[in-house]
């Protein structure tokens, strides 16, 4: 068992931020430590909701806290998604090289969330630059889908050979491990859907699964993906175990949550799809 701090959002109703995250974590057998952004009453997916975001001081605080209680001293990994702005992400990173200047082994997985093919850019204009020069370099292992790559990366992505330069981009300034969430490109067989993992060592992998029509398609797959992710490298998995499981995981949930007939992802439902899923796909080194 490891222990993590989860930096991101939260929802009274669905899975999205840290209520999938946290769960999925917890199935893989990790404790977590949730540090909440916002608290919404359902994510922004529906067009409308209530909440409050959380200020860069009141997220101070709690880390703060967590520093006298003795917690912070014990993590295994800090995992971070949706930031909401620049201010926030640095208190992040001062908060992780503090934390790494005691404990030099601490993984950091970072969810670059800003945005998506066909949806552009959601994040304030200063969160880019944030990503690209402070916390990509910083990152154990980076989790972004492909439009965040080729933001990151300055790459055009439509080849299976663009997506791997662009991750060699991003390994040369620093980042270990690359997990690239979505891939299709003219590369990507009609019908299917792929995740791309990419070592600093050079080793990359691909896997391949089907892509379930789901409309609309369920918020919060990315901040689920991360987590799962994150959970089999801290369970000792090697990378190409670690993306074929989770790719295991990921059809499975969706495949149930299309079942089920619903919006929101079908976690509860789909429990022993994360903790004990069965072997489908096999990733493949590029």
């Amino acid at each position: 068992m490891k222990t993590i701090l989860s930096v991101q959002s939260h929802v009274a109703y669905g899975y999205v931020g840290n209520r999938a995250a946290t769960l999925a974590l917890q199935l893989l057998g990790h404790e977590v430590v949730a540090i909440n952004t916002v608290q919404f009453s359902n994510h922004t997916g529906y067009g409308d909701w209530t909440g409050q975001i959380f200020s860069s001081d009141h997220i101070q605080e709690i880390i703060d806290g967590l520093y006298k209680r003795g917690v912070l001293q014990k993590l295994d990994a800090v995992l971070t998604g949706y930031l909401g702005d620049a201010a926030l992400g640095g208190i992040i990173i001062e908060t992780l090289a503090n934390l790494r200047a005691e404990k030099p082994g601490l993984l950091y997985c970072c969810d670059p969330v800003m945005g998506d093919v066909g949806r552009g850019l959601f994040v304030r204009d200063t969160i880019p630059d944030f990503f690209k020069s402070t916390a990509a370099p910083q990152a154990s292992i980076l989790t972004p889908n492909q439009f965040e790559l080729a933001l990151l990366s300055d790459i055009t992505i439509t080849t299976h050979e663009d997506a791997r330069t662009a991750c060699n981009i991003l390994h040369e300034r620093g980042t270990g491990i690359i997990l690239l969430t979505s891939l299709e490109t003219r590369d990507t067989q009609a019908g299917t859907i792929e995740m791309l993992a990419s070592h600093k060592n050079g080793d990359q992998w691909v896997v391949t699964t089907p892509k379930l029509a789901l409309d609309p398609a369920p918020n919060g797959a990315g901040d689920l993906t991360a987590a799962i992710f994150l959970g089999h490298i801290l369970n000792d998995r090697d990378i190409a175990a670690a993306l074929s499981l989770t790719a295991d995981s990921l059809h499975s949930v969706f495949e149930i949550t299309k079942a089920c007939g619903q919006r929101e992802l079908a976690l509860i439902a789909a429990q022993d799809a994360i903790r004990h899923p069965a072997p489908h796909f096999t990733a493949r080194k590029l």
